[in-house]
């Protein structure tokens, strides 16, 4: 294996890291792995695993948006109930590092949804809905990963 292809599948592992734990821009990490060991093949196996690793990443960006999306939408959870649970997640992350970000979220997600609906068993099941979601989002994610990931590999070992 050349220095290129350690260095990309370095990038890949820490991109597939970024998608569960949402400090790094996981999809542009995988995407740029697999790059760094493509383009500089310039041959067709590169390009070909360089296309079709963007396209998984791009299909996977807007399915993880599109199907929870509708979920949510459906279950009648606005943005803005998201939108606290994210400002509460970036706040628990300073305050208790990496795991901050996991309870900082779910307490903003289930504040949010507490100042809105009339009581807390309610908005704990409003919350699980959007949380749910979000899960969804992180899985669909993660598989595009995992399968440009796979593309890669492919390519490792036809070439």
């Amino acid at each position: 294996m050349t220095g290129l292809a350690v260095l990309a599948g370095l990038m890949i592992a820490v991109g597939l890291a970024g998608i569960v734990l949402p400090v790094l821009p996981g999809p542009l990490l995988i995407v740029g792995g697999v790059a760094v060991w493509a383009v500089p093949r310039g041959d067709a196996v590169g390009w070909w695993v360089l296309g079709i690793a963007v396209a998984v990443t791009v299909i996977g960006q807007v399915a993880k948006y599109l199907l929870p999306g509708r979920r949510l939408k459906a279950s009648g959870v606005p943005t803005r109930t998201l939108l606290a649970g994210l400002v509460l997640g970036v706040v628990g992350f300073f305050v208790i590092p990496v795991i901050g970000l996991f309870i900082g979220f779910v307490l903003g997600v289930w504040l949010a949804e507490l100042v809105r609906l009339p009581d807390a068993a309610t908005a704990w099941r409003s919350a699980r809905e959007a949380l749910t979601a979000v899960g969804w989002s992180i899985l669909i994610e993660l598989a595009a990963g995992l399968l440009a990931t796979a593309v890669w590999i492919g390519g490792l070992v036809v070439g």
